[in-house]
């Protein structure tokens, strides 16, 4: 394959790389479960079926503390995709990228999320020679010019017992729009003897058009496929950190020599 054969493919993964900033600051801003559904008293993290990932009919919410929480960049992902002629959709991801998340399972909808991606963490799978310096480049990302990408939750909805939409200003390319993403708490716990934190996790997807980020460039002609969609599907995971476990010891110190 040429790498004249594969331009379409460049034009196409740049704008999922807008869509994947969207999904990692929507994924950081992932709500928790309905504050009014009735909860009974949480078991044991071990046991809890928030963490042991039971359906969404049956989850309880896990005795988690609000607070403030960091991404751990370990266990998160941001993927985006792209439909590319109607024959495939096109993935990639940003390998770099931080959120902070205010969390408040007694009152989900008073929770709140910052996000940052570095546009030039581009990564894209078997690219060509040349391909990431030019969607990177001012033709399409322009990172020199616009080097981050952001989301700022402005409003956070509950949907079900643990689910919500989060609403918030996604900044791609020097515009800001409003962008919603569906998610979904996965559970969390206190804390444990080898993680003397809370910890959370979240899942969250949604959509965006690119051209409204001033990069409709290759958008196909209405009826047709011929060209890169201008739909961007964002799917996230992330799990975050936050304040520590109440009765946390501090290591021993070792025994003088």
């Amino acid at each position: 394959m040429t790498y004249s054969t594969v331009r379409p493919h460049a034009r196409r993964v740049f704008w999922l790389t807008a869509g994947a900033a969207l999904a990692l600051a929507l994924a950081a801003c992932s709500p928790p479960a309905d504050k009014k559904a009735e909860v009974p008293a949480a078991p044991s993290a071990a046991s809890s079926p928030a963490a042991t990932g039971l359906a969404a009919d049956k989850f309880v919410m896990p005795q988690v503390p609000a607070g403030d929480y960091k991404l751990d960049p370990a266990h998160a992902s941001l993927e985006f995709k792209v439909n590319h002629l109607g024959f495939s959709h096109y993935t990639a991801r940003f390998s770099t990228f931080d959120a902070k998340l205010k969390f408040d399972p007694a009152n989900p909808t008073a929770s709140s999320v910052e996000a940052t991606i570095d546009p030039k963490s581009l990564t894209l799978p078997s690219p060509p020679a040349g391909f990431k310096d030019e969607l990177t480049g001012k033709a399409w990302l322009d990172t020199a010019q616009y080097p981050a990408i952001t989301f700022r939750s402005t409003k956070v909805e509950v949907t079900g017992a643990n689910t919500a939409k989060v609403t918030g200003d996604f900044t791609l390319h020097g515009v800001t729009k409003p962008v919603v993403l569906d998610a979904t708490f996965n559970g969390g716990y206190a804390g444990h003897p080898m993680d003397p934190h809370a910890r959370i996790g979240f899942s969250a997807k949604g959509t965006f058009n690119r051209s409204e980020f001033g990069m409709g460039f290759g958008v196909p002609a209405p009826g047709t496929t011929m060209g890169v969609g201008d739909a961007v599907d964002v799917t996230i995971e992330a799990e975050f950190s936050g304040p520590p476990l109440a009765d946390a010891k501090a290591p021993a110190a070792p025994a003088a020599q």
